[in-house]
């Protein structure tokens, strides 16, 4: 290198000179922009080098925040995931709080409505098998609790006491087979049995065929059991069926599934079953056949529907007049008194020897058609008065004079 330099020290030294001239009259030169032509070199040489060095830098950094430093975004993850389970937690406490509420609520004021002597009770433990007809309630001997004993809610009956413990009693549900209980129902007062089925709905059994109860009527307990006081709700019809000997009804109860709460009936008092509400709405009847309004006013035609007639308000039209007014039972009716009137015989007479014969047809009287109607001669119409021109040419043709009829 330094043989080099040596050997080419002359042209070193003058391009030295070149470049140091170079930057003096970069230095004073500027462009049309005002910017002197050094910085503008310089700045255009610079950039490309400091671009490459940023993005070094800022991949390197965000390299070493987003996998580097994973361990801190893993802790707040598991932080925020705690958070979330805890509110999601108090969510549902808060939750169950205030359906305990209502269904406090709900029990006060039921006891408050009705005449029975109750006591609230609160469910314990459920059957352990699936579907299974057995609760314990947390109401026993030392509360007054009996064998025996109704347990409802304000939905409907649920169940009833079948052992009853010093703390604690057993109720057997509706839904159990071994459940019975007397109903009536609501619309047509028509009495049965309800028994459970050991599914989610129930039976009513002991309805004879000759009984009608229809599809969505409710149930109502009818006291017959000496359980369960008349009065209370039990559930709707969803089904009916003819069957032998009794028909078959099924029947869901009202009650609602998930029991947590009831109230057991210590001394039962019976109360009225609701009546229907049945909406007084206008009934059309429509005029008696033949009662077709006059279209003459000044007519004197006797019209059965007219208050002023002297016709009976059941009078029907005779049998020649009026046919598109009449019936086909008018016309059945005609033809029978026909026929008994032409065999001598009176309807209604318990007396009467026999029935007509209504085979024998009509007389030959009674096929004979009606007689035309008879026109009404036509009235004379008044001459016009005569006017005086007219006068004089009826006297002149009468003389021979001009508008006679002589030449």
């Amino acid at each position: 290198m330094e043989h080099l330099l040596n050997r080419y020290r002359n042209i070193s030294t003058l391009l030295l000179v070149v470049l140091a001239q170079l930057m003096l009259l970069a230095y004073q030169v500027k462009n049309d922009k005002d910017v002197r032509m050094i910085r503008l070199w310089t700045v255009t040489a610079v950039t490309p080098v400091a671009r490459v060095l940023e993005f070094v830098r800022g991949g390197g950094s965000g390299f070493f925040q987003n996998y580097v430093n994973l361990h801190e975004a893993d802790s707040e993850n598991r932080k925020l995931r705690a958070q979330l389970d805890s509110l999601k937690m108090d969510n549902i406490f808060l939750r169950s709080q205030l359906n305990e509420a209502d269904r406090a609520k709900a029990l006060q004021l039921f006891q408050q409505q009705t005449q029975s002597k109750t006591l609230a009770a609160h469910v314990l433990i459920a059957g352990a098998a699936s579907g299974s007809s057995v609760v314990l309630v947390d109401r026993g001997s030392f509360e007054g609790v009996e064998r025996g004993m109704a347990v409802v809610t304000p939905d409907g009956i649920i169940g009833k006491i079948i052992a009853a413990y010093p703390t604690a009693s057993q109720v057997l549900l509706i839904t159990d087979p071994d459940f019975a209980a007397g109903v009536i129902s609501q619309k047509s007062q028509v009495r049965g049995t309800l028994k459970g089925q050991g599914t989610l709905t129930c039976k009513m059994d002991y309805v004879s065929l000759e009984d009608k109860i229809e599809v969505g009527e409710k149930l109502y307990t009818s006291g017959d059991d000496r359980v369960f006081p008349r009065g209370f709700p039990v559930g709707v019809v969803k089904s009916v069926r003819d069957a032998q000997p009794f028909k078959e009804i099924v029947v869901e109860p009202s009650a609602k599934r998930g029991l947590e709460d009831a109230l057991i009936i210590l001394q039962a008092v019976h109360q009225d079953i609701p009546k229907l509400n049945n909406a007084a709405t206008p009934v059309y009847v429509a005029p008696p056949p033949g009662a077709a309004p006059a279209t003459n006013p000044s007519a004197t035609t006797a019209d059965p529907a007219s208050p002023t007639s002297s016709a009976p308000p059941n009078a029907r039209p005779a049998a020649g007049a009026g046919d598109d007014l009449r019936t086909e039972a008018d016309r059945v009716r005609d033809k029978y008194k026909s026929i008994g009137d032409s065999q001598h015989h009176t309807f209604g007479d318990p007396n009467a020897p026999s029935a007509p014969n209504f085979n024998a047809g009509l007389p030959p009287s009674a096929l004979k058609p009606p007689p035309a109607p008879v026109a009404a001669p036509p009235k004379e119409v008044a001459p016009a008065p005569e006017t005086p021109a007219a006068a004089a040419r009826r006297k002149n043709q009468a003389a021979g004079g001009p508008g006679g009829g002589q030449n």
